[in-house]
């Protein structure tokens, strides 16, 4: 993926509604650009927070695993 994307186009990408995507790009999450009225993002940032958000993911369900397997020993 390369180039630029507009909300829609990376709220695509990310599976998410467009409005989730203008809340990550106004918090900083995801680097953005104003070009008109509209904004931009770079397709490789919106990749970045998608490996990195499952990442995260995957993270949370092994801790959650752990934690299960605490809990029934």
């Amino acid at each position: 993926m390369q180039g630029e994307l507009t909300v829609e186009q990376a709220a695509d990408v990310l599976n998410v509604s467009p409005e989730f995507v203008v809340r990550l790009l106004d918090e900083g999450a995801i680097p953005s650009h104003g070009v008109g009225e509209d904004r931009r993002v770079a397709a490789e940032d919106v990749e970045e927070f998608r490996r990195a958000d499952d990442e995260r993911r995957r993270a949370a369900a092994d801790e959650l695993g752990r934690l299960g397997q605490e809990l029934d020993t």
